[in-house]
């Protein structure tokens, strides 16, 4: 069975490059990436692979709930089984968290390290372990329930090896997740 994603971004697009090389042979299809920023570096990955790219400038918009509402009108008439955020930089209103089955990539292990700069403050917790997490979207920011987590030990690490480590696993964790939502298993699995 095929699925159709939209893919959230604001960023230079590596989990939406790594989208578009690993999902088609678990039967995913990005369907359209969407990002709040005309100057975001994945507006050329996304073209890079084909993919349509809508761009809703989230400056341009002076309520939350007004960007979401075109957000949201955007999204449906792509006819999408699921929205990914991925390095998607908006905080989002009930507008779009009641309304879209969507999922976020978060680069910490939650509930530690909400928000910004997760990365960072995960090197700097004093946690023998960090990680990445995936979790649904709701009002609540980097709150709703976790999908997976992976986690990756920090000692012998220092930050450079680190950083680099949870921007490699993330996208893998991404990946899992989607499989396991879209289709109830593990990406081996399909």
């Amino acid at each position: 069975m095929r699925h159709r994603i939209a893919v959230l971004f604001s960023g230079t697009g590596t989990n939406l490059a790594y989208l578009a090389e690993h999902a088609p042979r678990y039967g995913i299809e990005i369907a359209v990436a969407i990002s709040n920023r005309p100057d975001a570096g994945g507006i050329a990955v996304a073209e890079r692979f084909g993919i349509p790219v809508v761009v809703l400038a989230s400056d341009q918009y002076t309520q939350r709930e007004a960007f979401d509402r075109d957000l949201v009108q955007t999204l449906a008439s792509w006819q999408v089984d699921l929205v990914v955020l991925a390095g998607f930089m908006r905080i989002l209103t009930p507008v779009f968290t009641d309304t879209v089955r969507a999922i976020n990539l978060h680069p910490s292990l939650l509930p530690r390290h909400k928000g910004l700069h997760a990365i960072r403050r995960s090197w700097e917790d004093g946690e023998p372990e960090g990680g990445v997490s995936v979790h649904w979207v709701t009002s609540e920011l980097d709150g709703g329930a976790i999908i997976l987590q992976k986690r990756l030990a920090k000692k012998g690490l220092d930050f450079a090896t680190y950083d680099r480590t949870i921007r490699r696993i993330e996208k893998e964790a991404l990946m899992e997740a989607l499989c396991l939502v879209l289709d109830s298993k593990p990406c081996a699995e399909l």
